[in-house]
């Protein structure tokens, strides 16, 4: 392989002084509750009102979204729905007897509370609104409270009407570390959230990876990542637009390139600025290119796939021949676009697959949200006195090879209690000495 084009950043980039700050947020909230909530609200976000959100108000900024937002929103949403209700399909709860006597199997129950961020700052996340709630709705959890950063004394209009046409329960005018606590720790009359999910800037994922374990998080998320994968019949043109789109979302956010073109490396590495320079949010765009845009030659497909699954990427694009094999091959990323139709936008925004993804490699070993995130497989097991025959003299000495005779003597119990006519190697205490 060759670089046509090298990362100026490592990818490893250290966290800076995020941690000290977020876990010192994070005793302060558990410690003063709400009013360090309030506290961080009016420092950080100039913010005096209720955080709760009313009807009234709710209704108000619903009454400032635009018809044709309206029906944006709601096509959107109907697309994450249905995929998300297929997913939910594939599943099932399932009863086997495995052998006489014992029965086995498995139920599917949703957590009780889910905590949704939906971010705010540079631009107005109406999609992750829908991402998030509608997966969890699907899921059957039954309360979910979402929180959104505040703006010029509300939170989006437009993210509102998503948030309350997914079905949040309760809507927090909040942002940043604090939001995530208050989620995490139910404040402000809400249910303590069993998971958290959705994406935010290294505050607010530092926030949910410090509380990992004491509540459960969808993915360890970091800035966005998009790769591309085009071969000598990929349009230059699209694939450095798609590129540029990606990188707005941050001047950290990475976009590669892994191509056996040497002609479209040079064409896109020449045109990319260009792009950048005639985008609104150029600047933005073309400083993550520089800093962490990529460029790989390689020589043939097997080495794009070898690179391509070492990256992981969060949202891979496949612009080239043979789409099927490429679907087969491939096995690291977040979200898979074949062919030149699907740009990652379709994803991010209304296609129906979820855009909340893994980065940084976590794509190794995890998924992006879909409705298992919210849904427990909870395995039972009932076992007749006959089939303690076997299942109990087995247990026994399984035990007593690990050195557990705690756990043999349940079972010797129980060929004690359900077979007293037969002779066992092994000692039972006779009941009446306990009684």
């Amino acid at each position: 392989m060759e670089f046509v084009k090298r990362s100026q950043v490592s990818q490893a980039s250290a966290n800076g002084g995020v941690r000290e700050v977020v876990e010192e947020m994070l005793d302060r909230i558990r410690n003063l509750g709400e009013s360090a909530v309030e506290e961080y609200a009016r420092n950080l976000d100039d913010w005096h009102g209720d955080f709760v959100l009313g009807q009234e108000k709710k209704a108000n900024l619903i009454a400032q979204v635009s018809d044709q937002e309206k029906e944006d929103i709601r096509f959107s949403h109907v697309q994450i729905e249905r995929f998300a209700q297929a997913q939910k399909a594939s599943l099932q709860e399932f009863e086997i007897e495995t052998e006489p006597g014992v029965r086995l199997g498995q139920r599917i129950v949703p957590v009780d509370c889910a905590g949704c961020y939906v971010p705010g700052g540079r631009y107005a996340h109406v999609a992750s609104a829908i991402m998030s709630i509608t997966t969890a709705k699907v899921a059957g959890v039954p309360f979910v409270v979402a929180a959104s950063p505040p703006r010029s004394g509300s939170i989006s209009p437009q993210v509102t009407y998503a948030m309350d046409l997914a079905g949040a329960d309760t809507i927090l005018e909040m942002g940043g570390v604090q939001a995530v606590a208050s989620m995490a720790f139910g404040l402000f009359g809400t249910t303590p959230a069993d998971i958290l999910v959705g994406p935010g800037n290294s505050y607010v994922a530092e926030a949910k990876r410090l509380l990992f374990g004491e509540v459960g998080i969808d993915v360890f998320a970091g800035p966005t990542e998009s790769a591309i994968i085009a071969d000598d019949t990929a349009d230059a043109m699209t694939v450095a637009i798609d590129l540029a789109s990606q990188a707005e979302h941050g001047p950290d956010s990475p976009v590669w390139l892994f191509t056996t073109s040497p002609q479209l490396a040079e064409t896109v590495a020449r045109i990319m600025p260009k792009i950048a320079a005639d985008m609104p949010s150029g600047d933005v765009v073309m400083a993550a290119w520089r800093e962490h845009g990529e460029i790989i030659l390689c020589k043939g497909r097997d080495e794009v796939c070898e690179i391509s699954d070492h990256y992981a990427s969060e949202h891979l694009q496949v612009i080239a021949e043979d789409l099927e094999w490429w679907k087969q091959q491939l096995k690291n990323y977040g979200s898979l676009f074949l062919g030149e139709g699907a740009t990652v936008t379709h994803g991010d925004k209304c296609s129906g697959t979820n855009h909340i993804l893994p980065t940084k490699k976590a794509a190794r070993y995890s998924g992006g949200l879909n409705v298992m995130k919210f849904l427990k497989i909870l395995t039972w097991q009932e076992i007749s006195e006959e089939a303690n025959l076997k299942f109990s003299a087995a247990a026994s000495r399984i035990s007593r090879l690990e050195g557990m005779d705690g756990h043999a003597r349940a079972c010797d119990w129980r060929l004690k209690k359900y077979f007293p006519d037969r002779e066992w190697p092994f000692e039972v205490s006779d009941q009446q000495r306990y009684e």
